[in-house]
């Protein structure tokens, strides 16, 4: 039975990619605290008063005693949703943008979408016209001048996104390189070498191991080249934590 049950979860892992908060912060170069804030909600305080803010969405799959698993849909939303906070975006304007992108893609996850590849940047100021929000950072004041803003972002948010059917089916987060890649078909979503599938943190740690790219090129058999793409990545993960 209990076989039974481990197979069933292990399938439901395939295609759908799986992910930590701390898994996923690390791939997002952000704080797990974050993450979670995201994706489970937080509470706070206001003149005394207690109050709950929602999660952005719902992860592709359920809590398990507490403990939050996300999918690869899951993490390219995120992804969106760190770039535009980085853009000075504020976390309710991209609420906004979110539950009106949900209607326009018809998809829950609608960031990811191909839809939103084209018509995002109409999209979000259309959800902030809708909702009559007064946007108070200084960068976003003037929505209908800064419209590059959004534009910037999905533009180059997009350029290392493949997209089959219509939503994301990969990431390729090594500067938009076809070496490594993230695909919830392969490795559980895990960052692998794209032509050999081995996983850039095993790559990673057997360089610090044997200290020559050659050595272990010849070991997991995949060209040097593929060594060093992966070690960069991994290093620059490391740089960003």
């Amino acid at each position: 039975m209990a076989l039974i049950q481990h197979s069933a979860q292990t399938s439901d892992l395939i295609g759908v990619g799986s992910y930590t908060a701390t898994e996923a912060a690390r791939l997002l170069r952000t704080n797990p605290l974050n993450v979670n804030r995201w994706l489970r909600g937080y509470k706070y305080k206001r003149n005394g008063e207690a109050r709950d803010i929602a999660p952005l969405w719902t992860t592709q799959h359920r809590a398990v005693d507490d403990h939050l698993e996300m999918g690869f849909r899951d993490l390219i939303e995120l992804r969106f949703v760190k770039a535009f906070l980085d853009a000075g975006v504020g976390l309710l304007a991209i609420r906004n943008c979110i539950e009106y992108a949900r209607e326009c893609a018809k998809d829950e996850r609608p960031f990811s979408t191909r839809r939103f590849q084209t018509d995002g940047r109409t999209i979000f100021l259309e959800s902030i016209e809708r909702s009559g929000e007064q946007v108070a950072e200084p960068r976003m004041l003037d929505l209908k001048k800064k419209q590059y803003v959004f534009k910037q972002v999905i533009e180059r948010t997009f350029k290392d996104l493949d997209i089959e059917n219509d939503a994301v089916a990969r990431w390729r987060p090594f500067h938009g390189k076809k070496s490594i890649v993230i695909d919830p078909d392969r490795a559980f979503g895990q960052p692998i070498a794209s032509e050999f599938g081995v996983p850039t943190i095993a790559l990673a740690d057997a360089l610090d191991a044997e200290g020559s790219v050659d050595e272990v090129a010849r070991i997991f058999d995949v060209t040097p080249s593929v060594v060093r793409d992966a070690v960069q990545f991994e290093n620059n993960l490391k740089r960003a934590a």
